[in-house]
């Protein structure tokens, strides 16, 4: 979007009155959502974004400003904005900027800014009707949506780097709710990838719809979920919700090195079992958090946060790499051109382990199979979570027995990992939005199944939180649960 020279102008610009780094964002984003609710086309907007970002270390301190003046003249003066915000001295740098080309690639077949606006909404009117069809007495609302982004980005930095890139990224998600007397329920699925309209090869819209709507169906008729501590198996298939909130986030460098996450000052030390091994991977082809080249143009790699049970590594942008005299290992994300780089994961997941996820649930005398996760929170200081089981069921003598509903997971993350009793051989991942400082990103995360048992109660690291106490059948239950996710 800008010339090499133009590039070197303006850093020498923002590092006029000194300073030790200068970097240049430059952002040109496209970007459609379509939503479709109650068989309407609710929402439509399609738009473009353009700006840049400067920025300028000196120090510990940092000065960031942002314009959508991409002419000479407007990014001069933003440059000259930072510079006079960290210093009044005088410096003059040259600099030879020198392209750097990705290692991974992920090519388009479909771009999706060249598929009709006509042909979106119809694929999501189809999926509409996909999920009405699984009970039209039941299902009382289904909402649709759609969106892609295509972005270009141009980066330069003071230390020589210059980077071009191209970003696609499509996604698809449907809620459906269903409700009978005083009972509401909800089911929900997503897809996206880091390519254009061929995820739909992959992912049927209109077998994604049905699927949402027939769990939200039999939701109604599931039982209240049992409370207490006992042994529960996390499917491949929940995906990892757990790992990238319970884990994830505490391994991000920022957090750490404020004293804000319980795995501060603790590397080359056991965290998990031995089975445990999390591994962040930005290369990986076809998942929703993969890039070439991060946002402060640093190459993607595998990063393996924790190997074997041992702490390994954290997750770096620039900044939180300077401070501690090495390189950022590529996890310097933003939203957008109006937004400082922080340390984000990409794709995080526990590595698949050699158990057969059948085996491990006929291992399980009486417990919890959770198959899909719902939403979640946690504190990264202590590493206590809470999160949400959207669909889960009681296991009965190693067999899966009735659906369960309203139930959650409790517990604290680095106990958890400490207490892994079986890894399965599955990987299944799931797509999301990050959000951290006001900023959100595409991420995407994953686990094989996991098995979470002991021989007493103590030794149980997770509590499921539910309206029956065990031991209590269905009919001793005198209300139902009235409960909504969204």
């Amino acid at each position: 979007m800008i010339s090499k020279d133009l590039m070197e102008e303006i850093l020498s610009a923002a590092l006029s009155r000194g300073g030790d780094f200068a970097d240049v964002f430059i952002e040109n984003k496209r970007v459609t959502g379509i939503g479709l609710e109650d068989g309407k086309i609710e929402r439509m907007q399609s738009g473009s974004d353009i700006g840049a970002g400067i920025r300028v270390i000196s120090g510990e301190s940092t000065a960031y400003a942002h314009t959508n003046d991409l002419s000479r003249e407007g990014l001069l003066r933003s440059a000259e904005v930072v510079a006079r915000a960290l210093g009044n001295g005088s410096q003059e740098r040259t600099f030879d900027l020198r392209t750097l080309r990705p290692t991974v690639e992920f090519p388009v077949s479909e771009p999706p800014d060249a598929v009709t606006a006509e042909h979106k909404v119809d694929m999501l009117q189809q999926a509409d009707r996909a999920a009405r069809a699984v009970d039209r007495d039941t299902i009382k609302q289904v909402m649709v949506g759609y969106g892609d982004v295509v972005q270009e980005v141009t980066i330069g930095n003071s230390e020589g780097v210059y980077v071009e890139d191209r970003r696609v990224r499509t996604r698809f998600l449907v809620n459906a709710v269903a409700a009978k007397g005083d009972v509401i329920q909800t089911g929900y699925e997503a897809a996206g990838t880091v390519t254009g309209f061929e995820l739909f090869k992959v992912y049927d819209p209109t077998q994604m719809a049905a699927n949402a709507a027939q769990r939200a169906k039999s939701l109604l008729d599931a039982e209240p979920a049992p409370s207490g501590k006992m042994p529960v198996v996390l499917a491949g298939e929940a995906g990892g919700t757990m790992v990238h909130e319970a884990c994830g986030h505490g391994l991000e460098a920022d957090l750490v090195q404020k004293g804000l996450s319980v795995y501060s000052g603790k590397p080359g030390e056991p965290v998990a079992d031995a089975s445990v091994t999390v591994i962040d991977d930005s290369t990986l082809p076809d998942r929703y958090g993969s890039y070439a080249f991060d946002d402060e143009g640093v190459p993607s790699r595998p990063v393996t946060l924790i190997k074997d049970g041992v702490l390994t590594e954290f997750l770096y942008d620039r900044l939180t790499a300077r401070k501690e005299e090495r390189d950022s290992n590529g996890h310097g994300r933003r939203e957008s051109y109006q937004h400082k780089p922080v340390p984000r994961m990409a794709n995080t997941y526990i590595a698949p382990g050699k158990a057969n996820p059948e085996e491990m649930i006929r291992d399980v005398r009486e417990g919890v199979l959770v198959r899909k996760m719902g939403g979640g929170q946690v504190n990264t200081t202590t590493g206590d979570f809470v999160f949400e089981v959207a669909e889960g069921y009681l296991i009965q003598d190693g067999d899966v027995g009735p659906m369960i509903r309203g139930a959650t997971l409790t517990g604290n993350g680095p106990e958890v990992l400490r207490r892994v009793s079986g890894v399965g051989s599955d990987l299944g991942f799931t797509i999301g939005t990050c959000g951290k400082e006001g900023q959100g990103v595409p991420v995407s995360d994953a686990q094989p199944t996991l098995l979470f048992a002991g021989d007493k109660e103590e030794d149980l690291p997770i509590s499921v939180g539910g309206t029956r106490m065990r031991g209590k059948t269905n009919a001793e239950v005198t209300k139902s649960p009235r409960i909504r996710r969204v």
